[in-house]
């Protein structure tokens, strides 16, 4: 018999219809328009921000998981179905600013997230999303947030499986606003 662990629940994916460009596409990787992106802070709660290139934004959920960790190794979780209730509001560019990849927030943390094959490039575009996003969103230049990244925010490797590797920077609310 092995170890009891607690049900932490959220969908692994969810997305919008992606940027042309990219044609047919596998639900397999994340990218800009979401998708695949198996991170569990993404649970009851948290919002969820994508940029939308379609009307009506096409949006998908599925992949249900019970429980996973960060940084998923073995190609799944726990995975079961899951029922959701989702709210969608349309926000102008003026009230989220330039959104470029997907963004999250819980009732405690800010989320950027970074997608690539190379987990550093991944690790990179993460990082640049935060300092992105701290510097919209306070008076600090870009090499103060920089900085500040190093001394407040929490990046973790989303998953690992997927082709497209993530990773997930989380910056905690009342830190730095």
């Amino acid at each position: 018999m092995g170890p009891t662990l607690p049900l932490a629940p959220f969908f692994g994916t969810m997305g919008v219809a992606p940027p042309a460009r990219y044609g047919r596409l596998s639900s397999r990787e994340p990218r800009e328009h979401g998708g695949n992106m198996d991170n569990k802070e993404l649970g009851a709660g948290a919002t969820l921000f994508l940029p939308v290139w379609v009307p009506g934004a096409n949006f998908s959920v599925g992949d249900g998981h019970g429980r996973q960790g960060d940084g998923e190794v073995c190609v799944n979780a726990l995975e079961m179905g899951l029922t959701g209730t989702f709210t969608f509001i349309l926000h102008k560019a003026a009230e989220v600013g330039t959104l470029t990849w997907p963004r999250a927030e819980t009732p405690s943390h800010y989320i950027v997230m970074g997608f690539h094959e190379d987990l550093d490039l991944a690790m990179k575009q993460a990082l640049r999303g935060m300092i992105d996003f701290i510097t919209a969103r306070s008076a600090l230049t870009r090499v103060q947030a920089y900085q500040f990244c190093s001394l407040a925010v929490d990046f973790r490797v989303t998953q690992t499986v997927n082709g497209e590797k993530g990773v997930h920077g989380l910056l905690q609310k009342g830190l730095l606003f």
